[in-house]
């Protein structure tokens, strides 16, 4: 079973990741929204902060996966994603999604009400 650790307060991930459930893939993906798997965040080492900001993924064997690692984890079990998930593992491309990720994910994490919240706790 893979762990896919999203924002499910956040709308924007809630769309993505509705989208991702309604493409038929194999059981093993375990779609786990963070405010609802605050104890399994903490077994496997994820801050609930840090999950916040990035989308983390955890494998059968244990090993974690964030952000675009987590994207192509993702993609890989999907039919017809296959693909980008190649693609992006390319060499120049990889790094570029790195970094637009990087960007993307630290301008949700500021600008979202909730986030906001969290911080401050």
């Amino acid at each position: 079973m893979i762990n896919i650790f999203y924002d499910d307060r956040c709308p924007l991930c809630c769309k993505e990741i509705e989208y991702y459930k309604k493409i038929p893939s194999p059981a093993i993906l375990n779609w786990c929204g963070i405010s609802e798997h605050t104890a399994t965040l903490e077994k496997y080492g994820i801050s609930y902060l840090d999950s916040l900001k990035i989308l983390h993924a955890v494998n059968t064997e244990g090993k974690t996966y964030k952000g675009v690692d987590t994207f192509v984890l993702i993609w890989q079990h999907l039919a017809r994603w296959k693909y980008l998930a190649w693609f992006v593992r390319l060499p120049l491309i990889y790094q570029m999604s790195k970094l637009t990720y990087s960007i993307f994910a630290y301008w949700r994490f500021k600008n979202l009400d909730h986030c906001v919240i969290e911080k401050k706790l």
